[in-house]
């Protein structure tokens, strides 16, 4: 994929701030620390362009980064950074804030085209199960990516692919991008990915 521009925008800590112009919105979301950062300065080829801590729960708003692209059936589109569930370094009444302004987002926004589900691939929670039946009930349907699958060995690799398929009750269809920000193993598989879920909806 050749990225023509890649820019943040804005974040959003309230829905009133979420941009008005219709274009059409992928979203990344996952527990906290599961390396959501990373993989977004990987996907799009930046080195700091989203934040990267090593401390959970540091993003904190819904972060908007303008995309647009060389391929003419990805032209331009937002990617949408949530924050992170389960545990997060911050104020109970900051974490009361996020929960119904990301299930907000989530179930009202008519931009969301795509949305993606991270989950790390050492090991997944009992979070991550539930977040993935929420989303499947109230949202749409997500694809899994398993990130920093380069700190696994290659058996090991195939073995956690095999079991988040199980637990998730995965189909042979069903996509599950295995992914690692340090190697930008799996970045044409999620832009594949990408590019089909907006054109789908479009």
């Amino acid at each position: 994929m050749k990225i023509l521009t890649a820019e943040f925008l804005r974040s959003c800590v309230t829905p009133e701030d979420f941009p008005k112009d219709r274009t059409p919105e992928v979203a990344f979301v996952g527990r906290s620390n599961v390396g959501k950062s990373s993989l977004i300065n990987s996907l799009l080829n930046r080195k700091a362009l989203a934040k990267v801590s090593r401390t959970p729960g540091k993003t904190r708003a819904v972060n908007f980064f303008r995309v647009t692209t060389a391929d003419a059936r990805l032209k331009s589109f937002y990617l949408v950074d949530l924050p992170g569930y389960g545990y997060a370094k911050a104020s109970k009444s900051a974490i009361a804030q996020w929960g119904p302004m990301i299930e907000r987002y989530l179930t009202a926004r008519h931009e969301l085209h795509a949305l993606f589900l991270l989950l790390d691939a050492r090991g997944t929670e009992e979070h991550d199960a539930s977040t993935y039946g929420w989303l499947c009930d109230h949202v749409q349907r997500p694809v899994l990516v398993l990130t920093k699958t380069d700190k696994l060995s290659r058996r090991e690799r195939d073995a956690s692919l095999a079991a988040v398929r199980e637990t998730f009750h995965l189909s042979a269809s069903d996509r599950c991008v295995a992914y690692s920000s340090a190697t930008h193993e799996g970045r044409d598989e999620l832009w594949k990915a990408i590019r089909d879920l907006v054109n789908r909806s479009s």
